[in-house]
């Protein structure tokens, strides 16, 4: 008797010592580095973005934020990282919608769980696709370009930069709505995508607007539509889908900040808070704008009840779409 309330008693103060250290850990952090991954190469909008928060959170939390690029699988590569990490809040992932929701509908065999393995800490910015052909391609809007791919089943080609990126289900989407059929050329990465678009390769690409920008200003390229539910400020002249005579095809990718789960909640709190707070300088907003983003904001609550209804519309979109990685 005396043997199990012992135990007792000692398994109840390692609990409470537990809840001092954590809550002692809150208190004192940061007071070392802080790591925020990025599952995709330098020099894309997730790196520029990453890159920006980065150096204005270094500059508000008096701890250095380092940058690290693990690319790799649309992404999950790097997400997998942060889930296996110690939940310290010394590693963070700037997560994108590819590794972070669309991924649990494209890989069986995903390593990590979007829901189950991160804390969501803050929704940060969304971007739109533009629908982006060559010249060469004969239509010259939304219309004359769904008739073209209908009278030839498959003999326009698209890009992408990988299977299961937003570019692909950005595409998909549009075929599913439309009722039309093209191939599908996944490239790694938008860099040699684009270059095999201007080279006419390809016929067309679901694509940021800023990898793109300076092609259609030159008259290399030509847009016809953007994926948002209203007009870029960036290509006022351009409309959206639903514009040009297809409703429902809207899509967004988003960028994020997580950390592995179980985080401290003063940590979360915090970090939500300065996020919040950059996206409210000026000069971040108009990084963010030139990029073609649109800023979101908002709680970790908020942010957490998102992500299992986003998850559910990818799946919803592969499952219809029949989309498989080639």
């Amino acid at each position: 008797m005396h043997r199990t309330c012992a135990l007792r008693r000692n398994i109840l103060l390692a609990f409470l010592g537990l809840g001092v250290a954590t809550a002692s850990l809150a208190q004192s952090w940061p007071d070392k580095p802080i790591k925020l991954i990025v599952g995709f190469a330098p020099g894309g909008f997730t790196d520029v973005l990453a890159r920006t928060i980065g150096q204005k959170l270094q500059d508000r939390l008096g701890q250095a934020v380092v940058v690290e690029n693990k690319a790799g699988a649309a992404g999950t590569l790097g997400a997998d990282l942060v889930a296996k990490a110690k939940p310290d809040g010394y590693t963070l992932l700037l997560g994108h919608s590819n590794s972070n929701a669309v991924a649990p509908a494209l890989y069986p065999k995903l390593p990590y769980d979007v829901v189950r393995d991160f804390t969501p800490i803050v929704r940060i910015a969304s971007t739109p696709l533009l629908l982006t052909v060559h010249p060469g391609v004969a239509a010259t809007d939304v219309k004359s370009f769904i008739a073209l791919a209908k009278s030839k089943p498959n003999g326009l080609a698209f890009a992408s930069s990988g299977s299961g990126s937003s570019q692909h289900m950005a595409a998909a989407r549009f075929m599913l709505v439309t009722k039309t059929e093209m191939t599908h050329v996944p490239y790694k990465g938008s860099g040699q995508a684009i270059v095999d678009l201007l080279a006419g390769n390809v016929n067309l690409n679901f694509e940021s607007p800023p990898n793109v920008l300076p092609h259609l200003q030159t008259g290399k390229l030509r847009a016809l539509a953007i994926t948002s539910e209203k007009r870029s400020p960036l290509l006022p002249a351009v409309p959206t889908l639903a514009e040009a005579g297809v409703p429902n095809a809207e899509m967004l990718q988003w960028f994020a900040l997580l950390g592995p789960a179980n985080m401290p909640r003063n940590i979360v709190q915090r970090l939500n808070a300065e996020v919040n707070a950059i996206l409210k300088q000026a000069d971040v907003a108009e990084k963010i704008a030139s990029q073609g983003g649109e800023i979101i904001g908002g709680t970790a609550e908020e942010f957490s009840a998102f992500l299992p209804k986003d998850t559910a519309g990818w799946e919803r979109l592969v499952k219809e779409a029949s989309i498989r990685l080639d």
